[in-house]
């Protein structure tokens, strides 16, 4: 299965979620391959900052021919993860086309709601050439407690895409780990981010099933 994680906005999360979705899938058993599709190469130097054997290999493909080049390494992998570019439209589309399933991180707030609507055009024209494409979008960064979230659920309610029912919080551990290239499930075991992310990773492989 070739998850994509797109969104044409920044700083949505994409390379944290990304990374974490990988690992949670190489927990499972699973032969992991992460994608590196963004020019600014965050979930590389997240490789690169890590000591010690890799959880999974991290492939850098910044460009145009994902969908032409990702076929060929299906056959050696359970699953594919492609962390997206924004504002790169065409790496952005080639990353749609070789995905069976794109996931859209999307922060609960209105500018991330507004900016959504490019992705939602480029699946839609996705679609055209491969109409089985499932895409959601998934709640990333979710602040605990308050009433941000039950309102961006509302406003996503205008496109024609589900929102995933489970969602990722703020959590400080997200962000501590990526300096020294580890995942939450590493540096700390049993923080409400690992179930967070194991409930992610099931309910997007149940959209594929």
């Amino acid at each position: 299965m070739i998850i994509g994680l797109l969104n044409q906005k920044g700083g949505v999360g994409k390379t944290t979620l990304a990374v974490h979705m990988a690992d949670a899938l190489a927990r499972r058993g699973c032969k992991v391959l992460l994608i590196d599709a963004d020019p600014q190469g965050s979930a590389l130097d997240w490789a690169a900052a890590r000591t010690g054997e890799p959880l999974f290999p991290v492939a850098g493909m910044p460009k145009p021919l994902i969908h032409k080049e990702v076929p060929g390494l299906v056959k050696d992998y359970d699953h594919i993860v492609i962390d997206g570019p924004p504002r790169v439209y065409d790496v952005a589309r080639s990353a749609i086309m070789a995905s069976d399933v794109v996931i859209v991180p999307v922060q609960p707030s209105p500018y991330d709601v507004w900016a959504a609507k490019e992705v939602v055009e480029l699946l839609h024209e996705a679609r055209v050439y491969k109409p089985d494409l499932k895409s959601a979008f998934a709640i990333n960064r979710k602040i605990v407690n308050t009433a941000l979230g039950r309102d961006v659920l509302d406003a996503l309610a205008e496109y024609p895409l589900p929102v995933l029912r489970a969602a990722i919080c703020q959590r400080v551990a997200l962000a501590e780990c990526a300096s020294v290239g580890k995942s939450v499930f590493e540096t700390a075991p049993g923080h409400p981010a690992c179930a967070e992310v194991s409930a992610l990773v099931t309910e997007v492989l149940e959209l594929n099933a």
